[in-house]
C-alpha cells in the first residue's frame, strides 16, 4: 500500500470555495444586468418587454433550482448567459428518473401556467401590457418543450426514454443539432447560431469521453462515483486516459507522470465530466406515459385551448 501512494499521490481536493458561494449571487446579477444591456442595444429597445423576458427566465430558471434543492442536489447554482438566456446546475450521487422529470418540467410549467392565467385575466381587462406579459410567459416556455435538446422537452425525452442508451441519445444529438440550424437559418437570428456550436464542441468530447469509461469499464475501473468517493489511484488512471485522448488541448503534459500541472484544475474538472452518477430507472410504465401526457399537454393543448379562446 505505501508504493502505490508513492506513485499515486492524492488527488486535487475539490474546493466549494466558499467565497465562490458568496459572489455567485453577484456574479449572477452582473451577468443579468449585461444580459438586459446587450438585448437592448441588439435586439428590442422596448424597455417593459426586456424586463418581462427577464423576469420569465427567472421564474422558469428558479423553478428548476427549487426543485433541485428540494431533491437534495447539491452545488446548485444558477448561470445567465448574455443572450443565449439561463440554466441551473447541481450534482446528485444517485440521480432518480421520476426526480429529474419533475426537476425538467418544474422550470416550463409554472410559466405557462403563469401565462394563461394572464390571458384569462387580460380578457376582462384588455390590457397591452398583461398581453406582452402572457406572450413572453408562453411563448419562452412552451418554446422549451420542443423536443430538441438541450431544451426542455429533449431533456424530459431524453430522461424518460433513452437515459441509458448512449447510440440513441448520439443521434437524437446529432438531430437536434441539425433541427437548431435549420430553426436559426428560418429566424434569421444568427448570433444564435453559437448553441449549435457549442452543442458539437460538447458532442466532440462527450464521444471521447465515452470511449473513455468503455476502457474503464473493460478494465473494471468504476466511474459511477462521486469525486469525493474517487479512490486516489482511479483518478489519475482517469486522467492518464484524459492526456492520451485529447492530446492537443493539454499539449506538453505527458501521460504516467503523476504530478500536479499548472492546468491541474482543468484536468479534475475533466475527470468529473468522465464520472456518471447512478441513474435509478424508478418510473414505471404507468408513470411514464403520465409524464409525457403532461408534457404533450403543456407543449400542445395549452396553445390551441387559448387559440380557440381568442379566436
Amino acid at each position: 500500500m505505501e508504493t502505490e501512494n508513492n506513485i499515486f499521490p492524492p488527488k486535487p481536493l475539490l474546493r466549494q470555495a466558499q467565497d465562490d458561494k458568496r459572489n455567485n449571487l453577484t456574479r449572477s446579477l452582473m451577468s443579468l444586468f449585461i444580459y438586459a444591456i446587450l438585448f437592448y442595444f441588439l435586439f428590442d429597445r422596448n424597455i417593459g418587454y426586456i424586463a418581462a423576458v427577464l423576469v420569465v427566465l427567472l421564474i422558469h430558471e428558479f423553478g428548476h433550482f427549487f426543485a433541485m434543492k428540494l431533491y437534495n442536489y447539491q452545488n446548485v447554482k444558477l448561470f445567465i448567459i448574455p443572450l443565449l438566456g439561463a440554466f441551473v446546475s447541481g450534482k446528485k450521487q444517485s440521480v432518480s428518473q421520476k426526480q429529474m422529470s419533475i426537476i425538467i418540467l418544474a422550470g416550463p410549467v409554472p410559466g405557462i401556467i403563469i401565462g394563461t392565467a394572464l390571458y384569462i385575466v387580460n380578457k376582462t381587462y384588455d390590457n397591452e401590457t398583461l398581453k406582452m406579459l402572457a406572450n413572453v410567459f408562453i411563448f419562452i416556455n412552451i418554446f422549451n418543450l420542443l423536443p430538441i435538446y438541450p431544451l426542455d422537452g429533449g431533456r424530459l425525452l431524453e430522461n424518460l426514454f433513452i437515459k441509458n442508451n448512449y447510440g440513441i441519445r448520439l443521434v437524437f444529438t446529432i438531430l437536434s443539432i441539425l433541427f437548431l440550424v435549420i430553426l436559426i437559418s428560418l429566424s434569421g437570428n444568427f448570433i444564435m447560431v453559437i448553441i449549435p456550436v457549442i452543442m458539437v464542441y460538447e458532442l466532440y468530447n462527450e464521444i471521447k469521453n465515452q470511449k473513455i469509461r468503455d476502457y474503464l469499464s473493460g478494465e473494471k475501473l468504476k466511474y459511477n462515483l462521486d469525486y469525493n468517493d474517487l479512490p486516489d489511484k482511479n483518478y489519475w488512471i482517469i486522467r492518464d486516459c484524459i492526456l492520451f485522448s485529447f492530446q492537443k488541448k493539454y499539449g506538453g503534459i505527458p501521460p504516467g507522470l503523476y504530478q500536479y500541472s499548472v492546468v491541474e484544475a482543468m484536468l479534475m474538472q475533466h475527470v468529473m465530466a468522465v464520472l456518471r452518477p447512478n441513474f435509478n430507472n424508478d418510473l414505471s410504465a404507468y408513470e411514464k406515459v403520465l409524464f409525457l401526457t403532461i408534457y404533450i399537454f403543456f407543449l400542445i393543448g395549452v396553445p390551441i385551448t387559448l387559440f380557440i379562446m381568442y379566436s
